[in-house]
């Protein structure tokens, strides 16, 4: 059985990801933070193969915590085909550089692109044994030309600094049968986070090119494609999953 560590697996695009992965066959280590009640949901909406799902408490900007996620993962399944890099903080106040706070960069950089070094330190030496791996990462929409984002300089910092470090391992571990990309999603926006496919073609929006909502499902089924055995042909790959909407000069303006 393949087994997949998803960060920040139980809610948001996160458990749209778990929940493909489960019904793909897969068992998950995923982790979270404090809202243990979503894995309660999960775990009861899943009571027929909870033995698949592990959950782990833990803070992804501690190493010591990754380090943990990891060892909890090996202990239980032995294994670790896949690793999804859902986990990385975000600011939603929409404000300018020279407006951060220390703090809030350092939140930014560790929680997006070092929490990923981290990951990878754990993971990339299991995966190296097996001779097989799927490391899949997040963007943002445009990452890879490294846009100037206004409004979101430190997210997008941390984001095209992980293309490149999604690019460089997929060289790097090729020869042991590993590959790394990156899912880049567009407007998904509250309940849609969770919800599949399906509920996204019920939803109109006439601000997507492609006329409606995007969804979890969305992401989670172009992960689960990028993690499939036969997809090993796919590596250092910058995937754009928006429906064809600007996410990025939706809020730029001039004075």
């Amino acid at each position: 059985m393949r087994h997949a560590i998803i960060t920040a697996g139980a809610k948001g695009l996160g458990r749209r990801v778990t929940e493909e992965f489960l019904e793909a066959g897969f068992s998950v280590t995923l982790t979270y933070r404090s809202n243990y009640e979503k894995v309660e949901e999960l775990l009861n909406e899943y009571a027929s193969i909870k033995e698949r799902i592990h959950a782990v408490q833990a803070d992804v900007t501690i190493k010591a915590d990754i380090d943990h996620i990891v060892n909890e993962a090996v202990s239980k399944y032995g294994r670790v085909d896949v690793l999804v890099n859902n986990a990385g903080p975000y600011i939603f106040e929409r404000k300018k550089l020279m407006d951060y706070t220390e703090d809030e960069w350092n939140t930014m950089i560790r929680g997006n692109l070092d929490a990923v070094f981290y990951l990878l330190k754990a993971v990339v030496p299991i995966m190296r044994k097996q001779h097989y791996g799927r490391i899949i990462n997040y963007g943002f929409q445009d990452a890879s030309n490294a846009p100037g984002w206004v409004y979101r300089a430190a997210f997008a910092a941390a984001k095209t600094g992980l293309v490149s470090l999604t690019k460089s391992i997929a060289f790097e571990e090729a020869e042991y049968g590993i590959t790394s990309n990156m899912v880049c999603p567009g407007k998904i926006e509250g309940d849609l986070k969770e919800a599949p496919i399906e509920k996204g073609k019920e939803m109109v929006d006439p601000k997507t090119p492609v006329g409606r909502s995007g969804t979890g499902g969305d992401i989670a089924r172009s992960i689960l494609f990028l993690s499939d055995e036969n997809a090993d042909m796919i590596t250092g790959t910058i995937m754009e999953v928006t429906g064809g909407v600007d996410v990025i000069h939706k809020n730029r303006q001039f004075k």
